[in-house]
C-alpha cells in the first residue's frame, strides 16, 4: 500500500502512531497557524479540548486577541534574543543568565531575562532570588529585581514550593507565555533576554507567534561538543529556519575542563563528530565561541553568584565576555 501524503494534521493528534498505523508521509506537519485549519474542533483529537466549540464554529478566527497588547508592551524593548537548544542539560540556562549579567554590568543598560521554561525554571535559582515574590500593580506584573537594571521573570516565583511540579498541557503554558510578554511591566529595556525549555515545541512556538510583529533580534544556541547534544541542536537549526527565526550563532559548552588550580585543560565529552566546529562548517553558522567546564560555574548557579564578577579571572569567564562582545557586535550594539 503506498503511503498516504497529507497537508497537515490537528496539533493534539499522536502523529507517530498516526503515521505508524496508517503509513502516513507527513509533508507538513502543523499549518502556522492550527486553530484556522478547516479541521480544528472537527476532528476526532479535538474531542475533550476546552477549546473545540471555539475553533469548530463558523465565525471567522481572528487573531490572538493577546497580540496587540503584546506589541504595546514590546514596543519598549529595543532587543530581544532567545536562548535556545535542542537537548537539555547543556547549560542554556546558566548561558542565559550570565548573558543577562554580563549586560546587566554596563549601568546604563536595562536588562530583563524571561524564563520560559515553564517545567523547569531554574533562573531564580542560579541568580539567587528562589525566595522572591511577583507583585502587581495597576501596570501589570512586577518583574522581580536582582539588582536595579537587571528584572527577572519566571513561573518559579508562582509556586507554593519549589518542589511543586507544573503539570500543564499546551494551552495553559501558552496563556502563561502571553502573560509574561503582555501583562510583565518591563518598562523600557536594553536587553531582553528569553530562556527557552529544551525542543522544538509548544513555548518555542508561542514565542515565534506572540513576538512576530514587534522582532526577535535573533538566537542563540547552546550545544555541548558531542553528538548526543549536536544531533538535537540540528532540529533546533531546522526549527528557526522554518519559522524564520535568525540564528546569532553556535556557542559550545562544557568545552574541556579547566582546572581551578593550574588552569590547564582537558577534554570530558569528546567532540566524536567534530563538535560544534563542525556543525558551523555544516550549517553556515558562525561559531560564537566555547566555553570550558569550570566547576566553580555550577557552584555559582547554586548560590545564585554572577560567576562573571565572582571568578573573572577564569578562562571560563573570558570565553563568556568573548562571546558576550561577539553578540553584541553581530547585532549592531558594539
Amino acid at each position: 500500500m503506498p503511503p498516504t501524503h497529507i497537508r497537515y494534521l490537528p496539533m493534539h493528534l499522536n502523529i507517530v502512531q498516526y503515521c505508524f498505523s496508517r503509513n502516513t508521509e507527513v509533508t507538513l506537519l502543523i499549518p502556522p497557524q492550527g486553530t484556522e485549519s478547516e479541521l480544528a474542533g472537527k476532528a476526532d483529537a479535538c474531542q475533550g479540548c476546552p477549546n473545540q466549540e471555539i475553533c469548530a464554529s463558523s465565525k471567522p478566527k481572528g487573531p490572538d486577541p493577546a497580540l496587540p497588547y503584546v506589541y504595546e508592551r514590546m514596543a519598549g524593548v529595543k532587543r530581544k534574543i532567545v536562548v535556545l537548544s535542542g537537548k537539555g542539560g547543556v547549560g542554556k540556562s546558566t548561558f542565559a543568565a550570565q548573558l543577562a549579567w554580563a549586560f546587566a554590568a554596563d549601568e546604563q543598560l536595562q536588562t530583563g531575562l524571561m524564563d520560559v521554561d515553564i517545567c523547569g525554571p531554574s533562573v531564580p535559582t542560579i541568580l539567587g532570588i528562589a525566595s522572591e515574590q511577583v507583585h502587581s500593580s495597576s501596570a501589570g506584573w512586577s518583574p522581580v529585581y536582582v539588582q536595579d537594571n537587571l528584572g527577572v521573570m519566571s513561573v518559579g516565583f508562582m509556586l507554593p514550593s519549589s518542589r511543586d511540579a507544573v503539570m500543564w498541557r499546551g494551552p495553559k503554558k501558552n496563556g502563561l507565555i502571553a502573560q509574561f510578554f503582555k501583562d510583565v511591566d518591563w518598562g523600557n529595556l536594553d536587553y531582553l533576554v528569553i530562556d527557552t525549555p529544551p525542543g522544538t515545541s509548544d513555548e518555542h512556538l508561542s514565542i515565534v507567534q506572540y513576538l512576530k510583529e514587534s522582532g526577535i533580534d535573533g538566537a542563540v544556541l547552546i550545544t555541548t561538543p558531542q553528538e548526543v547534544a549536536l544531533q538535537d541542536v540540528r532540529r533546533e537549526i531546522d526549527f528557526c529556519r522554518k519559522v524564520g527565526l535568525r540564528i546569532l550563532g553556535i556557542v559550545e559548552n562544557m568545552s574541556g575542563f579547566v582546572c581551578p588550580s593550574c588552569k590547564s585543560e582537558s577534554q570530558i565529552f569528546r567532540p566524536t563528530t567534530g563538535g560544534a566546529d563542525r556543525l558551523a562548517k555544516e550549517t553556515g553558522i558562525e561559531l560564537l565561541g566555547k566555553v570550558p567546564l569550570d566547576p566553580r560555574i555550577g557552584k555559582s548557579a547554586d548560590y545564585g553568584w554572577s560567576f562573571l564578577d565572582e571568578y573573572p579571572d577564569s578562562p571560563a569567564s573570558a570565553s563568556y565576555l568573548a562571546i558576550i562582545d561577539r553578540i553584541k557586535y553581530i547585532l549592531g550594539d558594539k
